[in-house]
């Protein structure tokens, strides 16, 4: 019998809407220059923006409609379809632009249809991980079963999609994997060994030769990019004097001046910087903020939820949120070295747009069919007390 629909979460959907149209505004901001000087048009990322945004938003309110439970009678076919995509990569079907190979598809400038395997891994990995322990809940505490399996299942992602190369994806998929094994109820002590081969495993490549002399520096100078501001630590170096140079309140919206041709990709991986630029302390602690709420609010919605697939799909949802807006603003304040991260329903970025309004359509499912079931114990608590 299938589970009575509640309402949805409205406050996830106004945070949302909060994000997406901030984010248009300072992907417009951010690129005004860079279009006029390319004589593509003032205009020419905006629309673009608008488009996606709206593209998105018919994405999400189809996938509210959908029942959750659907990803996972799909869950096999999404796994198997992104392995398939991320080797598709390797072939003649992969297209490279600047000397990375991360899109598939057909044509050419703004007109062409072009696909990112590593955005729908991110999908795959979160429903496929869903999907595994809970079919095979007994299954969790089993060293075979319940870690290694999972464990050697996310080292082929990242492999394939480090090799692309795009480390940033590589790494927001392996985190997450990592966190729902956690939340799932692997033992603590499996994950603990993992991570501690892993931080030995880095130190060893580190010093075993294998790697250049300018990958080593580029992973242990991040602290002093100065050292570096005209080669591998330039955009780097940019957007910290643009994140600083805000102060507390900001020089204005519009007004930024690393934008004007001084921090590359500005609307993509460093947008966090021109946030800080032209609204200051007080808007990156704001933007945060909503980020947090959003994040709590999913995490909130799949613990509501009474079924252990919803409450691991709604988990991993927002997971992804979390990893990938701290990623983020941890390499544009230079915490961690730097790799390409976008900030969800900020960034400029057809995929990622519609692979995070896909999720928050899935999250606002689970909201009806959670929020319902929260009301009816509510309810019955209600009548045992009475």
């Amino acid at each position: 019998m299938a589970k009575k629909q509640g309402k949805i979460d409205s406050l996830l959907l106004v945070i949302v809407i909060i994000l997406v149209i901030f984010g248009i505004v300072m992907v417009f901001s951010a690129t005004f220059y860079s279009t006029i000087s390319a004589d593509a048009g003032a205009y020419h990322f905006l629309f673009l923006a608008v488009r996606w945004a709206i593209a998105g938003l018919a994405v999400m309110i189809a996938a509210a409609f959908i029942p959750y439970r659907v990803y996972y009678e799909l869950a096999p076919i999404i796994i198997f379809m992104s392995f398939v995509f991320l080797i598709l990569l390797f072939t003649p079907l992969g297209i490279t632009i600047n000397e990375a190979t991360r899109w598939l598809g057909v044509g050419s400038g703004d007109n062409a249809l072009t696909f990112m395997p590593g955005e729908f891994a991110k999908l795959a990995v979160i429903v496929g991980c869903a999907w595994y322990y809970t079919r095979y809940a007994d299954m969790t505490k089993s060293f075979t079963r319940g870690f290694c399996a999972i464990v050697f299942a996310a080292l082929i992602y990242f492999f394939l999609i480090y090799r692309q190369p795009n480390l940033s994806t590589a790494i927001i998929v392996v985190v997450t994997v990592l966190v729902m094994m956690y939340i799932a109820g692997v033992r603590p002590g499996y994950l603990a060994g993992l991570l501690a081969v892993g931080a030995i495993g880095i130190y060893v490549i580190l010093n075993s030769g294998l790697l250049a002399s300018y990958q080593i520096a580029r992973f242990t100078n991040y602290m002093d990019p100065f050292s570096d501001a005209q080669g591998d630590f330039y955009q780097t170096v940019q957007g910290l004097l643009a994140l600083g140079s805000g102060g507390l309140t900001g020089v204005g919206l519009g007004n930024s001046g690393a934008k004007a041709l001084w921090l590359p990709f500005a609307e993509n991986d460093y947008i966090f910087a021109i946030i800080g630029e032209e609204t200051g302390f007080i808007g990156c602690i704001l933007v945060l903020i909503v980020y947090v709420l959003l994040v709590w609010r999913c995490l909130l919605i799949a613990m509501r939820c009474d079924d252990r697939f919803g409450m691991l799909l709604g988990s991993g949802i927002g997971l992804i949120f979390a990893i990938q807006a701290g990623l983020h603003v941890a390499v544009v304040a230079n915490i961690m070295p730097p790799t390409g991260v976008i900030l969800p329903f900020v960034s400029y970025g057809g995929n990622a747009i519609i692979l995070f309004m896909l999720l928050i359509g899935i999250m606002l499912n689970i909201s009806r069919v959670g929020g319902e079931a929260a009301e009816g114990r509510k309810r019955k608590r209600k009548e045992e007390a009475a």
